[in-house]
């Protein structure tokens, strides 16, 4: 994410770059110690509004943690590429050896089963934009994916309930946060509430 950090920098935001274990704890355990000591830092600090900008599994943590938590200075979130409604690699490989070890408890969450914490979290009641990929760089696991996709997730289950704005734009689910293009549209989303030019088909 350092490119991305490095562009909010330089479009005036001050920016809390967060990692997390994502291999070792469930979407709720990482969503109360990835994303709650961030807004309690960005508090601290007297920020005005706390924004998101997140990649992939990041973003159903910001759907958990908003599930359970209040941020009176919530802002806008922009969602990179995110499994909103699972992803049907976890339903085909999220039993395997290789995806538990790679992709961990959280990992394995993010099912498109209707009990899946990516389903059960529902619409998302806060002002927040979809940016999807649609390159992928790994066909096998691209022909288990209904769709276009990302090479992680298709097209179709980035989309989520409540979204303010979609846009689609031409590159893969691991470098999606240093796609141009997505970056721009990140900013100018946190900016304005929407993405900039033509939008995609909802």
């Amino acid at each position: 994410m350092a490119t991305l950090e490095q562009a909010l920098t330089q479009a005036g935001y001050t920016v809390h770059n967060v990692p997390y274990a994502s291999r070792i704890a469930t979407v709720e355990q990482l969503s109360e110690t990835a994303i709650g000591p961030a807004v309690r830092e960005c508090e601290r600090d007297g920020a005005a509004k706390i924004h998101f900008v997140t990649h992939s599994l990041g973003g159903i943590l910001v759907r958990n943690y908003l599930a359970e938590h209040s941020i009176p200075s919530l802002g806008r979130v922009v969602m990179l590429a995110p499994p909103n409604q699972g992803s049907e690699l976890v339903d085909k490989l999220g039993r395997t050896w290789a995806f538990k070890a790679i992709c961990g408890p959280a990992g394995r969450e993010l099912g498109t089963d209707p009990d899946s914490i990516c389903c059960k979290l529902g619409p998302g009641h806060f002002e927040f934009g979809v940016i999807a990929g649609n390159r992928s760089l790994n066909w096998i696991e691209s022909m288990l994916i209904p769709g276009r996709d990302d090479g992680k997730v298709s097209v179709e289950r980035t989309k989520l309930e409540g979204m303010r704005d979609y846009i689609v734009v031409p590159t893969s689910h691991p470098f999606i946060m240093r796609n141009r293009t997505a970056i721009q549209q990140s900013i100018q989303f946190l900016s304005a509430g929407q993405f900039a030019g033509p939008k995609a088909a909802r």
